[in-house]
């Protein structure tokens, strides 16, 4: 189970810096990255009343977050 958060930390933060710069920034960085947004993206996709149920949905919650988190980063 832990492994199964892991890997899905990974993915996350690693299609965010993807998104963000276009190339991942390490499997450290990216665990990181996926392990923040999946604090920050269910706060943030709470404010806005969304909802995502499942792996795909947990996925999609992290890159959200991971994406702000990246964003947020670049603006300080």
């Amino acid at each position: 189970m832990l492994i199964g958060y892991i890997l899905i930390g990974i993915l996350a933060g690693y299609i965010a810096s993807r998104i963000t710069s276009g190339e991942g920034k390490g499997c450290l960085i990216d665990l990181f990255l996926g392990v923040v947004g999946s604090v920050v993206g269910p706060w943030l996709l709470g404010l806005l009343n969304i909802t995502w149920g499942g792996t795909i949905g947990q996925i999609g919650t992290s890159v959200v977050g991971a994406v702000a988190v990246l964003w947020l980063w670049s603006k300080l």
